[in-house]
């Protein structure tokens, strides 16, 4: 049969997405500002299965925006995610968006210390005034993150771990989820860097 296309004018294409979302979904657990969270990911992603692995802790939504409030910087793991999290958004608050996995030092210290660049980069992030930490892609990064906050040498308001794959990802966010501070996770294989970017993006459109 012939394909029909919706016309929707481009200011409001975002808005009937949402309105898709939410009447696909019907009614969820979740409270309304985590909803946001939820629904900016299934938006990213196309993928309804989110709103069955999604992890809140439950003071998440309140540290992530006490965090952008009082701007302190959004720490993430690849170049893809600091492209993709709203700069105009974070910038009249003051903080910024910070990747060292690409940089010569970084490098150098994955050599010296026989670790990934993820692992590296975290750990060169230690000094930063890091408010929110931001992982879709490694779970190294992740595991590095969780245990930079165990030796109170990283003090972020909200971790946001949602790796995706096939090697320590799902483990790395199962350790996330069972942690005392906040944090947004999903458990299992899915995630990736356009979960964490929604994830920051929402946080930033509330705050």
């Amino acid at each position: 049969g012939m394909i029909s296309l919706q016309q929707v004018a481009p200011q409001d294409i975002e808005a009937e997405s949402f309105r898709i979302i939410e009447r696909e979904l019907g009614p969820t657990a979740f409270a309304p500002d985590e909803f946001a969270v939820v629904r900016r990911i299934i938006h990213a992603t196309g993928d309804f299965s989110f709103a069955e692995t999604l992890r809140f802790h439950p003071q998440a939504v309140e540290a992530g925006l006490a965090a952008i409030r009082a701007g302190r910087n959004i720490l993430v793991d690849v170049g893809m995610a600091a492209a993709g999290v709203s700069a105009h958004l974070l910038a009249p608050f003051g903080g910024r968006v910070l990747c060292r996995v690409g940089e010569p030092e970084t490098a150098a210290l994955a050599r010296a210390n026989n670790t990934t660049r993820s692992d590296a980069a975290m750990t060169r992030a230690t000094g930063d005034n890091i408010g929110i930490v931001a992982i879709g892609n490694a779970p190294t990064a992740l595991l590095k993150v969780m245990d930079l906050i165990e030796r109170r040498l990283l003090a972020p308001n909200l971790v946001i771990g949602v790796p995706v794959g096939f090697v320590n990802a799902a483990e790395s966010k199962e350790m996330l989820a069972a942690k005392n501070y906040p944090f947004i996770t999903a458990l299992g294989r899915k995630g990736g860097t356009p979960v964490a970017v929604a994830a920051v993006n929402a946080l930033l459109r509330l705050a």
